[in-house]
């Protein structure tokens, strides 16, 4: 482990336009060098979250589901401020809430303050 730190800090160093990215399933395999050194944040930050695509933990946006659970930090803390004024609101895609296009369906209802304001 201590030499996969060393040689991502390397990486690191020699491109500054080397960009980290956790690629999960096979790859996050003590096999694999933990997807080459890529996932050792993430395991250590969340070693009991279990996604597809670890590398959209904590990218900016809420992505639900399995990503907005504790295990996973509620999704790096993407999920925060959608949890918070959204708790009864389950959708596929909560950061399709408020961003300024009217969703019907499970989007357009009291819990989900009709669309974060976007169907009113």
């Amino acid at each position: 482990m201590k030499e996969l730190l060393a040689e991502r800090s390397h990486s690191l160093s020699s491109s500054s336009s080397f960009i980290f990215r956790c690629n999960g399933g096979v790859y996050n395999t003590e096999e694999c060098g933990f997807d080459g050194g890529d996932c050792i944040d993430f395991n250590t930050n969340y070693p009991n979250c279990t996604v597809d695509y670890p590398y959209r933990i904590g990218d900016g946006e809420c992505w639900g589901g399995a990503y907005n659970t504790e295990e996973c930090g509620f999704d790096g803390g993407d999920c925060i401020d959608f949890n918070t004024n959204y708790p009864n609101c389950t959708v596929d895609y909560p950061s399709s809430i408020g961003d300024g296009w009217c969703d019907e369906g499970a989007y357009n209802t009291e819990e989900c303050g009709w669309d974060g304001g976007d169907c009113d």
